[in-house]
Parts: structure tokens; sequence; C-alpha cells
């Protein structure tokens, strides 16, 4: 595999832990031969910090194409144009394995991974404390967990490899039943290994039980369908409540403008002089049409549909969620207000305000009326996992593994919505309008965030559905297309050159 071979590159990038302001440098032993330099705490740390940077890049979750597979989603399209082809191809479900951009979405958690495998074969040799050691250990075992888990709902069957291999050697695809065991093993032991420490940028025993809640609600759905999952899901989240450790007093718009708020139960942090920048800010989902006093302009990389927006609930949430009217600079450097669906604009569609300014204004810098500058490199923390996905993720959970929704399934589901500006859920509802009103929920509170409506729509099969009400003027859909077959991603075509025994997924 491509991944084995080039794993062992020696990054320079540095990592910031954001509220300890100490930066952590990747040792480049770090990413040799385990039993050769893996000695000391010292190169275990830098071990550590390497599976965090090899993930958080550019090239991996560092940026947009992170998800681009995942446009498919009704939260997700693009222009029509421009150079927009890799995310426009898996909108209209016509994305193929030699997509550009979808290495990103491999090569990625692959390298998370092999950096994991390092440190679990050798950290018990480490002349170090056991306390010290674990807490290496149980951060590698849940950054595998997370990668594998990313890896199975965008590509189904993948090699299961835990620990060191030769580069050579060419693992046959698992069974996804089997992936999805790793991955709750892998979470239970980290989640023996980590404390309970809230520690930015790092794995908590929360965190883990967080990640598990969402496992095994995914494991509920397509394709494995084991429904007994939801009671193990529920119990899970319910554990992360209980701990009542993260809250929703952070307001909805400022946990996409500051770092490591009170419910960022996991982030991956960065820093753009250390050169590990975060790119899923600013720039990219800027209307083309704006452009800064300074010159600089919006990508135009991704928005909402028009039926997904028109559909929001009428809330502060969705106020601070789109960004609807464009800001034109004239040619005497002022700028005229337009709606988003005025002929003025290219796309004549919303964008999403929540992902422009980045930390503190480093990617959009603007007034209510002037776009001062638009950079596409910010300091800020992306979250994996937020409080509400836990809140929400225990109210779908707890009422399908009963026989409905229960007064906690309700406070649950309330708590967002009195935060997004809603009213509390009407109570009475059935199990499956229960949890419909749950997925609907969770669209909106996390639209457009890596790939979280996307996996809903898989697990639930919900691709006909979003498709009958797509609206005429969005990239097309080609006749024929078996939606069936566009809920997986299609393998690299690099990677199924050099593993020839693999077979493509069914539609690629």
């Amino acid at each position: 595999m491509k991944t084995i071979k080039t794993i062992l590159f020696a990054s320079l990038a540095l990592l910031l832990f954001g509220g300890c302001k100490k930066i952590l440098q990747e040792d480049p032993k770090a990413t040799l031969t385990p039993g050769t330099y893996y000695k000391t705490q010292s190169d275990l740390d830098g071990a550590v910090n390497a599976m965090y940077i090899v993930l958080a890049k550019d090239g991996s979750w560092g940026f947009t194409s992170k998800m681009f597979s995942y446009f498919g989603s009704d939260d997700l399209t693009t222009d029509p144009g421009l150079n927009k082809a890799d995310q426009r191809d898996f909108d209209r479900l016509s994305g193929g394995s030699t997509n550009q951009s979808l290495p990103a979405e491999w090569n990625g958690p692959w390298g998370c991974i092999y950096q994991a495998n390092n440190v679990i074969t050798v950290y018990k040799n480490v002349n170090s404390t056991d306390s010290l050691k674990n807490a290496s250990a149980g951060q590698a075992y849940f950054l595998r967990g997370l990668c594998y888990y990313y890896l199975v709902r965008t590509f189904g069957q993948v090699p299961l490899v835990l620990g060191t291999i030769d580069p050579t050697s060419r693992p046959p695809r698992a069974d996804v039943a089997a992936v999805y065991a790793s991955i709750i093993s892998d979470l239970n032991t980290a989640k023996g290994m980590l404390s309970t420490k809230l520690e930015q940028g790092k794995p908590n025993v929360y965190t883990v039980s967080a990640i598990l809640s969402d496992v095994y609600q995914t494991m509920a759905g397509w394709p494995l369908n084991q429904t007994s999952n939801y009671a193990l899901a529920a119990a899970a989240a319910n554990t992360v409540i209980q701990a009542g450790v993260y809250n929703l007093n952070t307001p909805y718009d400022k946990v996409f403008t500051t770092n490591n708020s009170s419910e960022s139960i996991f982030a991956l942090q960065y820093n753009v002089g250390a050169n590990l920048p975060e790119r899923s800010f600013g720039s990219t989902s800027v209307p083309l049409d704006e452009v800064a006093l300074d010159g600089s302009s919006g990508w135009d990389d991704f928005y909402p549909e028009l039926t997904f927006f028109k559909n929001a609930p009428k809330c502060t949430r969705t106020d601070l969620t789109f960004y609807t009217t464009l800001k034109i600079r004239n040619a005497d450097m002022t700028f005229t207000l337009y709606p988003w669906s005025d002929s003025h604009t290219h796309a004549r569609h919303p964008y999403y305000k929540k992902f422009r300014a980045g930390l503190n204004g480093d990617g959009v810098n603007e007034t209510a009326t002037t776009i001062n500058s638009i950079q596409p490199s910010t300091n800020k923390a992306y979250d994996i996992m937020r409080y509400p996905q836990v809140l929400l993720n225990y109210a779908e959970s707890s009422a399908m593994s009963g026989g409905g929704p229960t007064a906690q399934s309700y406070a649950a589901i309330n708590q967002v919505r009195a935060r997004a500006g809603e009213k509390p859920l009407t109570p009475g509802l059935s199990q499956q309008a229960f949890r419909d009103s749950v997925v609907y929920e969770r669209a909106y509170e996390c639209a457009g965030e890596f790939g979280v409506r996307w996996f809903d729509i898989c697990r639930l099969q919900l691709l006909p559905s979003i498709i009958a009400v797509r609206d005429p003027s969005e990239n097309p859909i080609p006749a024929g297309t078996n939606v069936q077959e566009k809920y997986l991603a299609p393998i690299p075509y690099a990677e199924m050159v050099l593993n020839p025994a693999w077979q493509q997924n069914a539609g690629y």
C-alpha cells in the first residue's frame, strides 16, 4: 500500500495544544523504526505528536478535501463550474476512484494509524513511568479507533493493520463487522488508559465514551443494522452527560470563532505560524463574488443546497449558521449588500456564516458593511465531537432502544433546541417521529460539519428522500444513477493498483 511506503517520512511541523500554550515539536525519529528509536518518554512524546500532525495536516483533515466524498449530502454543494470538479463530481453522485482530492480521505487516517501502531508496539518497553506510557498508548488506541471509524464509514471494507508490517505487505480488506469490532476494542482499551482530565487537543475517558456512542448508533443502522446497539449508544452518551463536564453555555456563533469551548469534546489544534494551518474556515465557504479591501477573495468551495437551507428551522441558530447577504465591492472601494438570490450574485445560494471568521477573525476580517481581508489559513481548532452531538445521540438512541422517547430523551434534545432559540419539542411523539425530529435537529446543529449529515444519510439510507426534494437548479445527478451504490466512496485508484487482489466498491 502506498500509505505503508510513505509513512516513514519526517515532518518538521509544530503542534500547539491551545490552553497550555506549549509548542510541541514532532521528533523526526518518531517516524522511523520503532524498536530502534523509541527508548525514552521524549521519543514516545514525539511519536504521539506525530499522530496528531499527520492527521491534522492540509492533505488530511486540515482542509475541506477531507469531506469531498460526502458532497452527496444536502448540506453540501458547490459551483457548477470553476475549479470545483472534485467536490462537484461527488455532489452529482458521480465521483470516481481517480478523483484528485479523494486520497486525503484515505491517506490522512492511514498515516495516523501507522503512527499509532508504532506507539502501541513499543510503549511498554520505553524507559518511563507506567502512568506516562499508558497516557501515550491511550491516545494511540483512541486515534487508531477514530481513524478506522472514518475509514469504514467512508470506504466500507478496509484492511485491519494493527501492528507494524513489512512495506511490501498487501493485507486484504476486512469485513465491515470486523473493522467495527476492532474500533470498539481500541476505544475500550483507550478508555481504560486515559484519565478524566480535560486537556485541549487530547482525548480523555469522556471523549472515548462520546465517540463510542456515535459508533454504536452507527452500527444500529446500515450496513450492519444491529439495532441492539442503540442501548449501548444511549449508555455511552449518558456517561458523558452525567459527568457534567461539558455544557452548551457557549453561544452558537462563538463555538466557531473561539477555540476549545465548553462543548468541545475533541478538537484538532492548529497553528499557522508553526506551519500547521486549518483551512476549513475563512476563504473556503466565502463567495467568489466577495473581494476584500486588500484584494483577497472567496473560494466558493462549498455551501448548502437550496432545499436544505429553505427547510431550516426559524431560530437564532439558523441566522448564525447561514450567510445570506453578500458584500460586493464597488470600483470606489465601497460595498453594496445583495441578498443571496439576487442576480448580482454568482451562485445564487446562501453560504455558511459559521465558517467565515476562523479564530477571532483570522479568516474573514469584516464589519457589517465591509470586508477587510479574507484568509484561507486560520488558527481555528477543528471540533470532531461536540457536546450537542452527544445529547442528540442520547436522545435518538434512548428512544430507539426502548418503546419510544422517554422524559430524558426529550430533555436531551430540548437542551440543544433551547440554545438554538427553538421551543421544546412537542411531547407525545411516536418513536419514529421522535427519531426523525432528532435527525432533523442534528442536520442543522451540525450543518456543513465533517460528514455529520452525510453519515446520518448513509446509516438511515436517506438518499432517495433527499434527492426527491432536491432543487432542480443544483448540480444534476445523471439519470439512471444507482443510489444504493453511492453510500460508499470508491477506493482511490492508486491503492487499487498497489493492491490488485482488492475488489473495488460496487458502482465504481
